[in-house]
């Protein structure tokens, strides 16, 4: 117990035996189910979701259910063993709605204490997302497209991360009585796709139309878990910004490994090696920032805002530059739709505009230390 006035100890930024376990486990199962050529022709088809993938992922290793307490059927872990999770989906960019249901609706239902909603994504008998554009950042003031009765919302939503697939939204919503947040199932909502840089991580336009809903939380409670969720969303993403820029690195060397010009392997040219060990140092980086963001996220630590905003403003730049040598160090064949490093550039890409680009983070970073502007 900490006294008053004095900071809790910092968390452990080492992974457990049960992290390496569970990251040993999803990394057998994407091997197996996710491996790029086909991720590739999922994303050339009218499907770009492997639910079969998913219901492995989240029912048979529990995935889905890591952060929800046991009392609500979950499997009582943290944030911290979802990360581990959003690491190794990272290094295969999956195709699956882990970031909208696993992290997304369960930080909302968690932090308003929505027990039948979280019971459901526990079970596995339902896939979630939160109504809100994947690029609204955590300081965002309440989306107020959506209007609520207590019994129907109506409005539009555009740009949602996850919404294909989910079975129930979580919608933010304004009322007579202000900010709230409902339940609503996807067959009283019109989804409709729109054309996405990242394949992989279809968005959606929402349109609910006196679509039947359940209030779950109101006023400063709807407030906060609209606000738990985009923070979760922000910090975790970071892990998977790191399990990409891995990734790419490893691809890289590998391939500059193999490949030969003038007699010599290309990896040992001076000026490549350098950018691989620059990059290198940057991802090491990254991987303490995004390890101290779930750590906080799952302790609720006074850190975890700052932890966050320091993570995506690093960790979406790192993802950014790894999946970018990764393509120019591969050379004519990194440019080509039958090598995978374009389905990495992308998802850095567009990973680095979700829950706020990193100019917004700092900004948002120089508020929380009290830093002065210009």
């Amino acid at each position: 117990m900490s006294t008053t006035g004095v900071r809790p100890e910092a968390p452990s930024l080492l992974y457990s035996e049960v992290e390496e376990e569970l990251r040993a486990s999803v990394r057998a199962l994407l091997g197996d189910r996710s491996r790029w050529p086909e991720v590739l022709r999922r994303m050339e088809s009218d499907q770009p979701y492997d639910s079969d993938l998913w219901r492995r992922l989240g029912t048979e290793l529990g995935c889905a259910a890591l952060p929800i307490p046991e009392a609500a059927g979950g499997a009582g872990a943290s944030w911290r063993e979802t990360a581990v999770v959003l690491e190794e989906l990272g290094r295969t960019v999956a195709p699956t709605p882990f970031l909208g249901s696993a992290v997304l609706t369960t930080a909302a239902a968690l932090s308003c204490d929505a027990g039948s909603v979280l019971a459901e994504l526990a079970s596995g008998r339902a896939t979630g997302t939160v109504a809100v554009a994947l690029s609204t950042p955590p300081d965002a003031p309440f989306p107020a497209t959506v209007r609520g009765d207590d019994q129907t919302v109506t409005g539009t939503v555009t740009s949602v991360a996850d919404a294909d697939p989910a079975s129930l939204l979580l919608v933010p919503a304004l009322d007579s009585d202000g900010p709230a947040l409902y339940l609503v199932r996807s067959a009283d909502v019109t989804v409709a796709r729109v054309l996405a840089l990242d394949l992989t991580r279809p968005l959606a336009d929402l349109t609910f139309a006196a679509s039947p809903a359940t209030r779950l939380a109101s006023g400063a409670g709807a407030e906060q878990a609209v606000r738990a969720a985009l923070t979760a969303g922000a910090g975790l993403l970071a892990s998977e910004q790191l399990g990409l820029a891995e990734r790419c690195l490893e691809l890289t060397v590998d391939y500059l490994k193999t490949r030969y010009q003038f007699g010599r392997p290309v990896g040992s040219f001076q000026a490549l090696k350098h950018r691989l060990a620059d990059l290198w140092a940057t991802i090491t980086q990254s991987r303490a920032l995004a390890r101290y963001a779930a750590a906080c996220l799952a302790e609720d630590h006074p850190d975890t805002a700052i932890a966050g905003c320091l993570a995506q403003a690093h960790c979406s730049a790192t993802a950014v530059r790894a999946a970018e040598e990764c393509v120019q160090m591969h050379g004519g064949i990194g440019f080509t739709w039958e090598h995978p490093a374009h389905l990495y550039l992308k998802r850095a890409k567009s990973s680095a505009l979700a829950f706020g680009t990193p100019d917004r983070h700092r900004m948002a970073l120089a508020k929380l230390v009290d830093l002065p502007g210009p």
